[in-house]
């Protein structure tokens, strides 16, 4: 195994990983006789997306649309609030703080707020809502259910990409702004020039958190206010006693979020391959 490249350890051990957990799940619910109502085998799931693939696929296409939407909504403002906060060390020093303790409330805690808002109606609105410090969002009113979760994955994931962003700006340095500022260079040059890319680093490790929690905020709102999408599905699955679907939803919540988590940390190694280590030792 040590000749294989550091791309290909980052795809053979997960794999290898994988599949011994699920053949011991299969073997511990064949010795013990697990019920499948209890803890269904990996068959057992295996089994539920053949029987109910078409639902599977288009409640998952569901949750990722809201997902995107949302997450994509929270990259914009997400990233011109946290250039802003960091672009001056006043107003990082006093707006930071209040980013954190926002960062720390349970975002999930605001879908019952946001059905009471929307409710579940027909009628296309534009909605424009001041959520959580004052960030103003339009949104237009297209389904029942969409509505709560987009904005909840929007809430869950944009706090985070606030924070980091304006941490990497707000930490350059200041001997080396002090160098730069002796070699002529102004706080716009400083920004765009430094801050900015070194700040890189910190945005694509956001999303890399962030899009995980997108999907929690998406699969919870629609536990609540959607008729659609895979949280939908799994609430009633459970209430049809379909304990294999409900791990089934769970399967494809989790391929969701691993191949997003991926395609965020392949982006993330070409912006910034200049600030990973070299693999020495490996």
């Amino acid at each position: 195994m040590k000749n294989l490249s550091q791309s290909q350890k980052q795809i053979y051990y997960p794999t290898i990983y994988m599949i011994i957990f699920f053949l011991f799940w299969e073997i511990s619910c064949f010795i013990f006789k697990i019920p499948v109502y209890f803890l269904p085998s990996p068959i057992d799931i295996i089994d539920a997306f053949r029987e109910f693939s078409e639902a599977i696929i288009e409640n998952s296409i569901q949750t990722f649309y809201t997902t995107f939407v949302g997450f994509g909504m929270a990259i914009i403002f997400g990233l011109m609030i946290g250039i802003l906060i960091g672009w001056s060390n006043n107003i990082y020093a006093g707006l930071y703080p209040i980013m954190v303790g926002f960062n720390s409330i349970p975002k999930v805690a605001v879908v019952p707020i946001l059905v009471l808002w929307f409710g579940i109606g027909d009628v296309p609105a534009v909605l424009t809502a001041f959520l959580i410090s004052f960030f103003p969002i339009v949104v237009l009113w297209f389904g029942i259910g969409d509505v709560p979760a987009v904005l909840t994955a929007f809430l869950i994931s944009f706090f985070p990409i606030v924070v980091n962003v304006a941490t990497g700006l707000a930490t350059i340095e200041p001997e080396l702004e002090d160098v730069l500022r002796a070699l002529g260079a102004n706080r716009y040059q400083i920004m765009t020039k430094v801050g900015i890319p070194r700040s890189l680093p910190y945005f694509f490790g956001s999303l890399k958190i962030a899009i995980t929690l997108a999907f929690v905020g998406s699969v919870i709102s629609e536990t609540v206010a959607a008729n659609s999408g895979i949280g939908h599905m799994m609430l009633t699955a459970q209430s049809n006693f379909e304990v294999p679907l409900v791990f089934a939803g769970l399967v494809a919540l989790a391929i969701e979020g691993i191949g997003m988590y991926a395609i965020m940390a392949l982006i993330e190694k070409k912006f910034t391959f200049w600030a990973h280590r070299s693999q020495f030792g490996s």
